[in-house]
């Protein structure tokens, strides 16, 4: 799919100081219809609307924008690894004709695709805000206007250089972030890293010493592989219950289209004391699949081999994902698998942080 055509907004402000908003669907941009909520179309118009009603000083601050909308607007929960590298290559293509981008997405995939996009746009030299709203753009109460007007905000910050989510005041580091809630507002939380920045009054403060721009130097060095190889299927996530057993984990494990897994572990890393487990463990990491665990707790941090139930899962070729969120976790085992790369090096690239997920 090409990047949409897109239609200006009137001004006279060079292009190179514009920011590039990017629709793709989601709750934000739904309307009432006879059978319920449904995706609704002029999301620029609507958008426009929207910002007109902010004060008159909030709106004088806002930096102008152009708007894209996708042709095919999606649910988040249909979204795919096609769909996080669409936005990428979009994303790279518009590069140098836009000082920040907003990217609009529904809250139920929202993380993960932020969190793709890390991987893919290493190096950021500018912002990438993914937003989104819990409830309509229209509806009464509607959370939709204040992400919008702040994630606009945020994206004309040249010192913020990666992808974040802004979402009910607050901005997250894409990578850390996760839907913790599936009503309220304030739905995302950063369970183990601090916030990049938020909203304080009328202001919008973004917290330097928290982000990437210290530690980037030279160009952006995207990394935009063809995600077709692994959009079949070929990453699984298989978070532990108790009663287990090693058939069942055998199931996922021992199928040949299986490239890669995203093990959840209890605690700080442990699973049950079955030795057929970690042989099936073993066994699929043996066979060259990159094999990673995270704890199945939000917060903290996996130790493999901490405890006794977790003793020999590193052992086993296990790759511990220290404190990263599932999102994280999942989204670079498939970007590194996605690429043509020897197993020795996904291992390594997958246990040293890239754009500070862990």
């Amino acid at each position: 799919m090409a990047m949409p055509p897109y239609s200006p907004l009137a001004s006279s402000i060079a292009s190179q100081e514009r920011i590039l908003v990017i629709y793709t669907g989601g709750t934000i941009g739904m309307q009432h219809h006879a059978n319920g909520l449904a995706p609704g179309g002029d999301f620029a118009t609507r958008m426009t609307t929207a910002l007109a009603q902010l004060p008159l000083a909030h709106q004088q601050s806002l930096p102008a924008y152009d708007v894209v909308s996708y042709s095919t607007l999606i649910d988040s929960s249909a979204a795919t690894p096609l769909t996080w590298q669409q936005l990428a290559r979009d994303v790279s293509s518009q590069l140098t004709a836009y000082a920040g981008f907003v990217i609009i997405h529904g809250t139920d995939t929202l993380s993960w695709t932020a969190a793709s996009l890390a991987y893919q746009l290493q190096g950021l030299d500018r912002p990438v805000i993914v937003t989104g709203a819990m409830r309509p753009l229209e509806a009464p109460g509607s959370d939709a206007l204040d992400n919008l007007h702040g994630a606009l905000q945020f994206a004309s910050k040249p010192g913020l250089q990666e992808v974040a989510i802004y979402f009910a005041g607050q901005l997250l580091r894409g990578v850390r972030a996760i839907k913790q809630h599936s009503e309220a507002l304030n739905a995302f939380a950063s369970p183990n890293y601090p916030l990049l920045g938020e909203r304080v009054g009328d202001d919008f403060v973004y917290y330097p010493s928290r982000g990437l721009a210290l530690q980037q130097r030279g160009a952006p060095r995207f990394e935009l592989p063809d995600y077709c190889l692994i959009n079949k299927g070929e990453v699984v996530r298989i978070v532990l219950w108790p009663g287990i057993t090693a058939w069942q984990l055998e199931t996922w494990l021992g199928d040949s289209r299986v490239k890669g897994a995203l093990l959840q572990f209890w605690g700080a890393g442990n699973l049950p004391g079955d030795p057929h487990l970690l042989d099936v463990l073993a066994r699929a990491s043996g066979e060259g699949k990159l094999l990673a665990a995270i704890s199945q707790c939000p917060q903290g941090s996996i130790q493999l081999g901490a405890y006794a139930a977790g003793h020999g899962l590193s052992d086993a070729g296990i790759l511990a994902g220290d404190d990263m969120t599932p999102e994280a976790a999942f989204t670079k085992l498939a970007h590194l698998l996605a690429q043509p790369l020897s197993l020795e090096d996904q291992r390594q690239r997958f246990l040293t942080p890239l754009i500070g997920e862990r």
